[in-house]
């Protein structure tokens, strides 16, 4: 059986993941494959209690951050991600293991270094086939995020946290520019769109 393909969503807050996640398994669904969507934290029952927790908890000290990820993360790969790509479907994922790198690493100033050794312990070599990096300025995000829905832990973070979370995500997509593909998502929906369908095409024949 041929393995499936790992797609990340990445990008900070208001960026559109969500909506386009749905873009890219529905396009995905329209060509017969096998889609399971997903996302991090989250994704198992442990997983999701995690979220909880990150996302509502009063406080939780960076180094604690990226330790609850990484163990939402193991509950993740072994019970969905391993299992689907290992029978042939195709996962979609908001969020992955870069977002600790931009949040955890770039936004709170947590050491390459540590990060890297929970990836490489926890992944043993897997990684995304594809990441899209949408991308839009720091305030455009956070505008349209305060919108939405009242604040959670993360998004009550100053505007400097979300630059370097940007800085990080853009400085990762200049290391990997074969992984990682940045979409302009301060554009229109549409264009937006288009800009991922023309990656996925790509991965769909098997250029990327």
């Amino acid at each position: 059986m041929t393995p499936g393909k790992f797609i990340t969503l990445e990008g900070g807050e208001g960026v559109g993941k969500t909506t386009n996640l749905d873009f890219i398994v529905s396009r995905l669904r329209d060509r017969g494959l096998e889609v399971v969507a997903t996302r991090e934290p989250g994704g198992t029952v442990f997983g999701e209690a995690v979220r909880e927790i990150f996302l509502h908890h009063a406080e939780v000290r960076p180094e604690a951050e990226l330790l609850l990820l990484f163990a939402a993360r193991v509950h993740h790969l072994r019970e969905v991600v391993e299992p689907a790509l290992q029978r042939g479907a195709w996962v979609v994922c908001d969020r992955f293991t870069d977002a600790s790198y931009a949040y955890q690493g770039a936004g709170r100033g947590i050491d390459r270094s540590v990060i890297d050794f929970l990836r490489d312990w926890i992944q043993a070599g897997l990684r995304p086939d594809l990441t899209l990096l949408l991308d839009a300025p720091v305030d455009t995000g956070l505008t349209r995020a305060r919108q939405r829905s009242g604040p959670d832990r993360l998004e009550r973070e100053d505007i400097a946290f979300f630059a370097r979370v940007r800085e990080g995500y853009l400085a990762l997509a200049q290391a990997e520019p074969g992984r990682i593909r940045v979409i302009d998502a301060a554009r229109p929906l549409a264009v937006v769109q288009a800009a991922i369908a023309s990656q996925l095409d790509l991965l769909l024949s098997g250029r990327v």
